[in-house]
């Protein structure tokens, strides 16, 4: 079983740029897709990012494509998200999140979540 810890989150002004991360502990983490989703106060968890076991391939929300870049070290069992040209409606909790199926949008098809790091961006 694969857990997950986020961390990098913090306060940044509108425009800056920001990269947070998830270590995963537990074997194979090679085996899994895995994403990135936020939620912010008062909304549903939304989908930003998922890339394949290998990294080759990547998907992103329509929100964030061009500006966010998901990536990942299998070597380090790390995942990360570089954000730039961060908007206040970028601020939320980001949360890392396994899929031993597919890198998928849908949040039903991932198994393991980790706890969420806090990203607020200042206008």
């Amino acid at each position: 079983q694969v857990q997950l810890a986020e961390s990098g989150g913090r306060l940044v002004q509108t425009g800056e740029s920001l990269t947070i991360s998830c270590a995963a502990s537990g074997p194979n983490f090679s085996n899994y897709a895995m994403g990135w989703f936020r939620q912010a106060p008062g909304k549903e968890r939304e989908f930003v990012a998922a890339i394949t076991w290998s990294g080759g391939r990547t998907n992103y929300a329509d929100s964030v494509k061009g500006r966010f870049t998901i990536s990942r070290d299998n070597t380090k069992n790390t995942l990360s998200l570089q954000m730039d040209d961060l908007k206040p409606e970028d601020t939320a909790v980001y949360v890392c999140a396994g899929s031993l199926t597919t890198f998928t949008p849908d949040a039903r098809l991932y198994d393991y979540w980790g706890q969420g790091t806090q990203v607020t961006v200042s206008s």
